[in-house]
Parts: C-alpha cells; sequence; structure tokens
C-alpha cells in the first residue's frame, strides 16, 4: 500500500466542474480501481457468491434513478466523472460504492466472510469526531484529499479515493462526517458516497441527520455526524430501518455492528473471527475514546495487512469542527504526519 504526502485535489465550479475535472485528474486511478473493485464485488471471499462483471454492473446499473431522485446535482457530477473518466454511470457506483455493491450481490444467495472495517469516535465534551479508514488493503493506493469550493453551497475537505464522490469530510459550516461499514442485505437504491456528501451541502447538524434519514439506502452503514459545537449523532442506517442516537456528552464509539436491536435484525451473516474483531475494537475505542494517541496506536485499531487481500487502516481522519480544522494521514497513522486542512 503507498502512503506518504496526501494528494491534494483542489476543484471550483459547479457540480459538473467538479466530476469532470476529479475525472481527468484521475482517470489512470480510476480505471485501475475499477478494475480491482469490479473483481472484489463479485468475489466469494467478499460478497459470499460469485459473480461475474456482467451480474455486479447489472445491479449497480438498477441503482442509477435512486442516485438521480436523491441528488440530482451529485448525480450530475458523477456522470461528468464517469464521462471524463471513460467509463460507465454504473462503473462509477462500483468504484464509489463498492460495499453497498457487495451487499447487493450478497442479496441475490451470499454472505459476508471478509466484510470488516474502520473505528470510529464521536467526543462531544472536546469537540472531536475521528476514525481510521479500514478496506482491502489495496485500496491505500487510491487514497486523495478533495477541496471543493462550490459556487454555491459551503466549502468543504473531503478524503476520499479515486473516483469516489466522498468518504470522511467536514465542510466550513462545521459539520463533519465520518463512517463504519454494516453487513446488510442490499437492495437498489443510494451509495453512501452520496449521503457522505450530501450531508456535507448542510449547514446545521439537524439537516445533516434529515440528509442521511431520508436515504433510499442501497446498503448498510452507521453514519457518524458532529455539528459545529461538538455535539452529534450516531445513525444505524440499514436499507430498510434506522436508528439515530444523538450524542452530546459521553463519548460514542462505533464499529461495524449494530448496537440497535432494530436495525441488527438486517444484519447479514458474520464470522466468529469478525464478530470477535469489532467487539474488541468497540471495547479498545471505548476505553481511549478521550485519548487520540493511544487510539490510533492501538493494533486491534489501526491495523496492518499481512497480505494485500487482508483489511488494513488505509487512512485516517480527526475532525474539530470548532476549529474548523480536519486532520488527515495517509496510512497507519504514525507510520507518515498528520496534515491538517482548515476551512
Amino acid at each position: 500500500m503507498n502512503s506518504g504526502p496526501l494528494r491534494v485535489l483542489e476543484i471550483y465550479g459547479d457540480s459538473a466542474d467538479f466530476g469532470r475535472i476529479h475525472g481527468i485528474e484521475c482517470k489512470a486511478m480510476i480505471r485501475e480501481y475499477l478494475d480491482e473493485r469490479l473483481g472484489l464485488s463479485g468475489d466469494a471471499g467478499w460478497a459470499g457468491r460469485s459473480a461475474g462483471a456482467e451480474t455486479v454492473l447489472a445491479l449497480a446499473d438498477q441503482t442509477l434513478v435512486h442516485h438521480h431522485d436523491y441528488s440530482p446535482s451529485l448525480y450530475e457530477e458523477m456522470l461528468a466523472l464517469a464521462e471524463a473518466a471513460g467509463i460507465t454511470p454504473a462503473e462509477a457506483v462500483v468504484v464509489g460504492g463498492f460495499t453497498d455493491l457487495v451487499d447487493l450481490v450478497r442479496a441475490h444467495d451470499g454472505w459476508a466472510p471478509i466484510e470488516d472495517d474502520c473505528t470510529a469516535v464521536i467526543d462531544p465534551d472536546n469537540g472531536v469526531f475521528a476514525q481510521t479508514w479500514d478496506m482491502h488493503a489495496t485500496a491505500g493506493e487510491y487514497v486523495l484529499m478533495l477541496k471543493l469550493d462550490p459556487v454555491s453551497g459551503p466549502a468543504a475537505v473531503v478524503q476520499t479515493t479515486a473516483g469516489c464522490l466522498g468518504q470522511i469530510g467536514m465542510n466550513e459550516a462545521g459539520i463533519g462526517i465520518g463512517i463504519n461499514n454494516l453487513t446488510s442485505i442490499g437492495k437498489p437504491g443510494v451509495t453512501w458516497p452520496f449521503v457522505v456528501r450530501k450531508v456535507l451541502e448542510q449547514t446545521d447538524l439537524d439537516a445533516a441527520i434529515d440528509a442521511v434519514a431520508t436515504a433510499d439506502l442501497a446498503g448498510g452503514h452507521n453514519y457518524l455526524v458532529i455539528g459545529p459545537d461538538g455535539a452529534g449523532a450516531n445513525i444505524e442506517a440499514m436499507p430498510g430501518t434506522i436508528d439515530v442516537t444523538r450524542v452530546t456528552e459521553t463519548p460514542f464509539v462505533h464499529t461495524n455492528h449494530c448496537l440497535d436491536l432494530g436495525t441488527s435484525l438486517e444484519e447479514g451473516e458474520r464470522t466468529p473471527e469478525h464478530v470477535a474483531s469489532s467487539d474488541e475494537r468497540l471495547e479498545r475505542g471505548t476505553e481511549l475514546a478521550q485519548d487520540l494517541d493511544g487510539f490510533f496506536s492501538d493494533p486491534s485499531i489501526a491495523r496492518r495487512a499481512s497480505s494485500p487481500a487482508d483489511v488494513a487502516t488505509c487512512g485516517a481522519v480527526v475532525i474539530r469542527p470548532r476549529e474548523k480544522r480536519l486532520d488527515s494521514v495517509w496510512g497507519i497513522p504514525g507510520d507518515n504526519p498528520w496534515e491538517s486542512f482548515c476551512l
């Protein structure tokens, strides 16, 4: 996995400009990443059954109308990105919303022996959100930062990967968002990068929560939203069920399993090893929630890969909305210095 000083892409303009510039500047990476993710989306190790690229793309194609209906402007951005990178709109869904495509493939007769990603904490007392971004180790090759300055709406800084509209970020109104993956049985709907970016278009916490709650989702994710005063919300959002927990005093940690009974009823089957990993990281993260140095140096939270197929920490983010500051690192925290982005 590559790591080092973060690659930063600064974009000014409207939705079409954002997609076109992203697609042009990252064309080679996007096409490489697409090939990798198309293979993994239909890999039995990730989705529980083997599926050819044509099956994965047919499922992705079924999500397009949902993306358009959820956010026409973000849909326009995705189409412009796809055209500039020389890929189809369905392929753009795969390269950005990979884990939701895995959920869709799983819905056709599978379970998830591998999925297991990310540890996150909201600490409202200190006004901090922090998380690792864990994924198949090869995804670390494609990490970059987007600095978005739209014609209208708040500017934002977003940690993402080539071809993905957004993964973790903060806007100039002090709204921040991060994610944990949840294992679900998917359906045609909106993939999670669209939700992340729509949250970053909002200027208050209630509107940010509503942007998640109103999404007709393709797959399961946990969204952690923090507002400008440090208070936040943890949102377990499955394709059919959602649970919102306000976080106003005590630190709240989340890993890769549902904590709410209602959302847990939608969870797909997970191996005992991955259940144990998520439970262990939840326990360790809770112990270290107000000690970020300890949090990011714990080997169960910041994870190294022994092979390219392993899940590993490909990056990490700390958001301090009271300071309008996002700190990010490419790869394992401690291997490279944190870099600060202010709005």
